[in-house]
């Protein structure tokens, strides 16, 4: 949706992060690093600092005490989001949303109106849709007769989110963290689809899931069936399968890698986090926004529709 036509003059965008936790310092702060529109100016968290720049306790510490912000980047749990979102775009800042962009739909759509109002831009970045294959498994469906696709993504959590107790809380959205990932994926490159049945795997201790499996269909009637485990130790599974009349395509390893019956088309290295703030840089400057709800969509779906099955406690 295009915000209401305030653009930023060329030159370096100044910009706040918030929330500094292990995916800032993994995957943000190495991507800014060599990114050459950005001036990282300041950093809020409440446990977290980046050294050689102010640091601020809150969002509202950072946008009183740096008013010369172009735009944050807000990296916390998705339960907090809106709250800071909604001050950033109050503040007149452009803002970059780590995903899932939100707790819930209402609450992003909220975001966007805001941010359409205030002539600022914002972004839902789902990351897993700037892999390396994705665009040529887009092309290749796209030239393609779908038969039936899948969706395997399996891993273990206490690999990628070591002690996050946030993420097993009520609106932390458990296993669907990652699984949301490959809906961003699939909602890209799979025509439009709907979900017909699922099963959530709650732990007996815990308010969100930790195992899912989930089954769509489309209006022509492609089933496409998601599984999702958190607990899956050694090599891990981002796989997404689909049967075609020229041939079974993969795209695996979260998207970097594609194959037809077998044969590698793709397979490079992961740059996400640099496309998305090139991305970012893009839209602030065009004024306008990026805000797609569909994985958000389907998530909500599935906790709406998913019947709950209470399986073993889960300890770190």
């Amino acid at each position: 949706m295009p915000a209401s036509g305030k653009t930023t003059a060329p030159g370096l965008i100044a910009l706040g992060i918030v929330g500094v936790g292990k995916i800032v310092r993994d995957q943000h702060l190495p991507a800014l690093a060599k990114d050459p529109n950005y001036r990282l100016a300041a950093a809020a968290s409440r446990h977290g600092k980046v050294d050689g720049i102010p640091n601020f306790p809150s969002i509202e510490a950072m946008l009183g005490a740096v008013p010369d912000l172009d735009a944050v980047s807000l990296c916390m749990p998705p339960q907090f989001r809106h709250d800071a979102a909604r001050a950033a775009l109050l503040a007149g800042k452009h803002v970059f949303m780590e995903k899932p962009p939100g707790a819930t739909v209402s609450e992003v759509e909220h975001l966007r109106a805001l941010a359409a109002e205030r002539g600022v831009s914002l972004f839902a970045s789902w990351h897993s849709r700037y892999a390396p294959a994705v665009e040529a498994a887009k092309t290749f469906l796209a030239s393609a007769r779908i038969k039936s696709a899948a969706i395997i993504w399996k891993e273990d959590v206490r690999r990628w989110h070591p002690n996050q107790e946030w993420i097993w809380q009520a609106g932390g959205f458990g296993v669907f963290d990652p699984g949301i990932n490959a809906l961003s994926i699939a909602t890209h490159i799979l025509p439009p689809m709907f979900i017909s049945e699922a099963s959530l795997d709650f732990p007996a201790n815990r308010d969100a899931p930790v195992a899912a499996q989930v089954s769509f269909r489309t209006d022509d009637g492609i089933v496409v069936g998601m599984e999702l485990d958190w607990l899956q130790t050694g090599p891990q599974t981002w796989d997404i399968a689909a049967e075609t009349d020229r041939g079974r395509m993969v795209l695996s390893s979260g998207g970097a890698r594609l194959a037809i019956d077998g044969r590698a088309v793709q397979d490079e290295s992961e740059t996400e986090y640099s496309q998305l703030y090139r991305r970012f840089a893009e839209i602030v400057r065009a004024g306008i926004s990026d805000v797609d709800l569909a994985p958000l969509q389907h998530v909500a779906d599935a906790f709406m529709l998913g019947k709950r099955n209470v399986v073993d406690a889960f300890y770190d």
